[in-house]
């Protein structure tokens, strides 16, 4: 028999699958951790405790519930929250807390220094990204500026996919598609690291080596093998972001397919024949030489979901209170009465790219339930969204068809809301596992087993959320995006 281990740390929780050569799921396991704020604006990982320890975890864990013999696994790929920054040492070790993707904002100062110094257009041009807090290369010379004791010792400069692979395999190794979020770093036209823009941030030698993502990037080590249970000499691959193997799991294969991810954030990739060049969206070469990738995410998403039940649901057992406060936001009506909420809160990601931006509940009233608040959060969510996607139309690229993944898609408020309010279907494929059976499907590819377009087979259609739009979600849309028009001064005010 052959199986495929597929692995994905996530924001809140890692996720692993042990697949068969037909697609299907012989073993599934999860485990949570926890996402640190040391203070506003910042957000971390422990790359040992959440990213290693849960791989080790995981893998034992498949291997136990499955009973399959570690030698008939044919290849390991992972995937992990993309992009982090991340010092390491000489034997790969963490030098502190891994630097989350966007919602961290702490390096708002650099990224402002070095937009002004390099230029936009040319940032565009080149990197195919502007510089927002989705970009690592601000993040290292925040490093450099705040903690000149740790970049002094830094030998390597990852990502938490990256510090996977080299716990795995003793590799330091990144795909084409995570490395394009290293700008200003990486340049798009040569498909290498650079430091022509900036060659103060780091030195280029201290980056991983590129791959793409169905590339073998080395095999399980003996202390990896003692550590995962899988048998030493296993293929591993380069690995990617977790949104990039979500989106293949649902089958987003050619351009005009659009991946809706519902997660810890709302993150979505469109695919494209050309590269689009525009400040508000994000670019990468896509895993496949050829295709090109064109990403966009809130800053905060499910997150919200957690916060509003941890503040405002404690009442309620942790282990049910979401399907509690569910039943509550359906009763409801769309629109919940009136209310608007922004999800800016962790600052917003695109379309806008403020990290000062603050979240808002508008509208409030005495006969307001907490199931109005609850819908208005997870429409708030919906709103941003279809900004975004709003987005794609005026660049050029609106979505052919929306595929649909993530644990978000469950909540039938949010998933339908989001449908609603912008007027589009989305297909939602047999298995919504996420990134993980990407990972499983990467891997399969890795060895020569699958072909790309084989995940129709492996992950069928099974139904498709359809579009009801309303003016109630048309008017709220408008205020929506008046209030952030109107008080954006103020937001930067409170922040200042």
């Amino acid at each position: 028999m052959k199986y495929y281990l597929g692995i994905d740390i996530g924001t809140f929780a890692s996720k692993g699958v042990l697949v068969d050569g037909d697609g299907q799921i012989v073993a599934s396991a999860d485990t949570p951790h926890k996402m640190i704020v040391p203070q506003p604006g910042w957000a971390e990982h422990r790359p040992n405790e959440d990213w290693w320890g849960d791989f080790t975890l995981l893998s034992r864990k498949l291997l136990a519930d499955s009973g399959v013999d570690p030698s008939d696994i044919r290849a390991v790929a992972c995937s992990a929250i993309g992009p982090c920054m991340l010092p390491v040492d000489a034997d790969g070790e963490p030098l502190m807390n891994g630097v989350l993707y966007g919602v961290d904002a702490r390096a708002a100062r650099e990224i402002d220094d070095l937009t002004a110094r390099i230029g936009e257009d040319v940032l565009l041009d080149r990197c195919g990204n502007a510089l927002t807090s989705q970009s690592v290369g601000p993040k290292i010379l925040w490093l450099k500026r705040n903690r000149p004791e740790i970049y002094d010792a830094a030998d390597r400069i990852v990502t938490a996919s990256t510090f996977l692979v080299r716990k795995l395999t003793g590799e330091t190794v990144i795909d084409h598609y995570t490395a394009a979020s290293f700008s200003p770093l990486y340049v798009v036209d040569k498909l290498d690291w650079s430091d022509e823009l900036a060659d103060d941030i780091v030195d280029i030698g201290k980056l991983p080596r590129l791959l793409w993502s169905t590339e073998i990037a080395g095999t399980v080590t003996k202390q990896a093998a003692e550590e995962t249970g899988l048998a030493e000499g296993t293929p591993v691959t380069a690995g990617t972001i977790d949104a990039a193997a979500e989106a293949l799991s649902v089958g987003v294969l050619e351009s005009g397919d659009m991946m809706m991810m519902y997660g810890s954030t709302i993150f979505i990739i469109a695919l494209t024949e050309a590269r689009v060049r525009d400040a508000r969206l994000w670019y990468a070469p896509w895993l496949f030489e050829g295709l090109h990738a064109s990403m966009s995410g809130l800053a905060t998403s499910g997150t919200l979901t957690h916060w509003f039940r941890d503040q405002f649901a404690r009442e309620l057992d942790p282990e049910t209170a979401f399907i509690t406060l569910a039943e509550e936001a359906e009763q409801s009506p769309r629109g919940a009465n009136g209310l608007v909420f922004l999800p800016y809160f962790s600052g917003e990601r695109t379309p806008i790219h403020d990290p000062f931006a603050k979240g808002v509940l508008f509208g409030l009233n005495l006969t307001h339930t907490r199931g109005d608040i609850y819908r208005a959060v997870l429409e708030g969510i919906a709103y941003g969204t279809n900004h975004v996607v709003e987005t794609y139309g005026d660049v050029g690229e609106s979505p052919k068809r929306i595929l649909a993944v993530g644990g978000g898609t469950k909540n039938r408020v949010w998933s339908q809301a989001t449908s609603d309010i912008s007027g589009r279907d989305q297909i939602l494929r047999g298995r919504t596992v996420g990134a993980s059976y990407g990972d499983a499907f990467l891997a399969a590819m890795a060895v020569g087993d699958v072909e790309r377009d084989d995940i129709a087979t492996w992950n069928p259609v099974a139904s498709t959320i359809v579009a009801d739009p309303t003016e109630v979600y048309a008017r709220q849309y408008r205020v929506f995006k008046g209030i952030y028009e109107q008080t954006a001064n103020l937001m930067h005010d409170l922040e200042a």
